[in-house]
């Protein structure tokens, strides 16, 4: 084993190497017990991704002597760890060696059978070799290049000239200086205007034989190959390629032949491109017609309504948001038998015009439904939005509760500040929770929700006996029942006229506790609205005990639950309590969040 020198010490740290193509299973566990081997490990670090903290597939081994990272260096190198075989190099923290390309090698046509280890024995007797890498794919299969660095330019030049045009494994090699892609461009021009081999499609039902396919081309130059692309069954695939000597040839092909009908078949001909460079290209159209896109339906005019009515077409939508300002599109999103999907886009001309519509349209119902209108959000702001509810979700809020609109959280023990004392409404009068939908007038509130403008109706009381099991009218017309005791009446209204803070949830354990509960049985035999509206009855006395004013608004998120864990909920008044606690709570963040956009 050789003595460090002062040049290697100096420019690759003390002790401290590279670790490359490692599998991503592998840690610094299995690095510590692999490299202890050669000598004292001071640190070990594998590079992992700061989001999901997978492994990147390269760390950093830092030994205690200068000695032992170097004799890790000879005798490690390219030995197998979990089946594959890591690759070793000084580290080198300056990057300006690896981009400044002295003595870096680029060596392309390899054998698929050589790897890392054969391609660093065949150079390492021209000097003292960096880095040595074949690239490969994601299956770990030879892309057939490779790039080898020498630590001088001297030993890459002496590899160059012997290895270039030679046989490796029975194949010819070119090896060259390693230039950038600024540097090839410069060189030898862009591919799009020099190139000698092009793409040929659109001929399936030509039936075209090899004979055929070339004689198309040989009237332009000289072909140096000609391929008709085919499947396991011998059938043309309907496209091929043809590759000339030279570019002129090969544009003047592209000139005349494409677009040309030849057998009944219109050609497309063109520059054949790399994979990636198709993959880029496609990229960068996709970017500028998003960018368009975002141009003509700029932030703040382009408008998502949901829960239509089936009947709702285009042209009835566009009626609909007309009168709030000028519509430069309304369409109705359908499945591929023409089916309405519930749901579609109304774009407007200005974002005043927009804000307009999204306040009056908001809750109004349209023939039978109350619609749902909001600001459209892009795909990647909507992912990014629900990514910030799952997250308040995982630091302690309860799973798959549909009415959180905010991602601003109020802890969940929030109590609602001390209201002024509201009149007290004998046992038979309650205002009108939002959620029961009449002919009466709608408004719309300063926080975004919809509800009814109150009026006193008459309910029959939840806490007289368990007889009142029967469905009640879905008309609201029921039978009176006699009101609670005086004791019971004056012991709602002192605890309501108390200036204290009060628990949200005190009274809830009783009154769920008076009521028989509604069976999955009973709301499979209702249609959909009545369903809502039994759980809804079930719900508002319960939430009203708790939180008079804002009941009914309570009561409506609730009910945009699965029914089934709503039914839970009415089981078991803890679990309603967690859920009107973090509903006040949003409502709390809704009203601060208005609040401050008005100052």
């Amino acid at each position: 084993m050789s003595v460090i020198n002062q040049t290697t010490t100096g420019n690759y740290g003390i002790a401290s190497l590279y670790c490359g193509d490692l599998e991503p299973e592998i840690t610094e566990a299995n690095l510590y017990d692999k490299f202890s081997q050669a000598g004292p490990v001071a640190s070990i670090r594998v590079c992992r991704d700061v989001v999901t903290k997978r492994s990147l597939g390269y760390a950093y081994i830092n030994f205690q002597h200068a000695a032992d990272a170097e004799r890790a260096l000879d005798t490690m190198n390219y030995e197998l760890i979990k089946g594959r075989p890591m690759r070793l190099m000084w580290s080198q923290r300056d990057p300006s060696l690896r981009k400044s390309g002295v003595g870096n090698v680029f060596i392309k046509n390899l054998d698929k059978s050589i790897d890392n280890k054969s391609l660093y024995d065949t150079f390492s007797v021209f000097g003292n070799i960096l880095s040595c890498k074949v690239a490969t794919d994601e299956r770990n299969i030879s892309k057939g290049y490779g790039f080898v660095h020498f630590e001088t330019q001297e030993a890459a030049d002496q590899a160059i000239e012997k290895v270039n045009g030679m046989l490796l494994n029975d194949k010819k090699v070119f090896v060259g200086r390693f230039m950038t892609r600024k540097e090839r461009m410069e060189t030898l021009g862009h591919p799009a205007t020099r190139f000698t081999n092009i793409y040929v499609k659109n001929f399936a039902e030509a039936q075209f034989t090899e004979e055929e396919f070339q004689g198309l081309f040989d009237p332009f130059g000289k072909i140096v190959s000609c391929v008709i692309m085919k499947d396991d069954s011998g059938k043309s695939k309907g496209f091929g390629f043809v590759s000339f000597e030279a570019h002129e040839s090969a544009k003047q092909a592209v000139d005349r032949l494409n677009g040309e009908e030849v057998k009944g078949c219109k050609l497309y001909v063109a520059r054949a491109q790399k994979k990636n460079e198709r993959q880029a290209e496609l990229r960068e159209k996709y970017e500028k017609l998003k960018m368009e896109r975002l141009n003509r339906y700029q932030q703040g005019v382009n408008l998502y309504v949901k829960n239509l009515d089936d009947v709702i077409d285009d042209k009835r939508l566009n009626e609909e948001f007309s009168v709030y300002g000028n519509i430069t599109s309304a369409k109705i999103m359908v499945d591929d038998k023409g089916n309405t999907k519930g749901f579609g886009f109304v774009c407007f001309s200005s974002p005043d015009e927009a804000t307009k519509a999204v306040t009056e349209m908001n809750g109004r119902i349209i023939v039978s439904k109350p619609l749902f209108v909001a600001l459209a959000q892009r795909k990647e702001e909507r992912k990014q939005h629900l990514a910030a509810q799952h997250a308040v979700r995982t630091q302690g809020m309860p799973r798959n509760f549909m009415g959180a609109l905010h991602t601003s959280v109020i802890p969940t023990n929030y109590l609602m500040p001390v209201a002024q004392p509201r009149p007290f409404l004998s046992t038979n009068q309650v205002p009108r929770p939002r959620w029961q939908q009449t002919q009466g007038q709608m408004r719309q509130q300063p926080t975004g929700w919809a509800m009814q403008v109150p009026s006193v109706v008459q309910v029959p009381t939840r806490m007289q006996s368990p007889q009142m099991s029967q469905r009640p009218q879905s008309t609201m017309q029921q039978p009176q029942n006699s009101a609670m005791p005086n004791g019971q009446q004056q012991q709602r209204s002192t605890r309501y006229s108390q200036n204290t803070v009060r628990n949200p949830m005190v009274p809830m354990n009783d009154m769920v506790m008076a009521q028989e509960p509604i069976t999955a049985n009973m709301l499979s035999q209702a249609t959909p609205a009545d369903q809502k509206q039994m759980l809804g009855e079930r719900l508002y006395p319960i939430i009203q005990m708790a939180q008079p004013e804002l009941a009914g608004k309570i009561t409506g998120m609730l009910l945009e639950m699965d029914n089934g864990e709503i039914l839970a909920m009415l089981d078991d008044p803890q679990h309603l309590n967690s859920k009107v606690n973090e509903a006040v709570a949003v409502l709390q963040a809704h009203q601060a969040k208005i609040a401050d956009q008005k100052k």
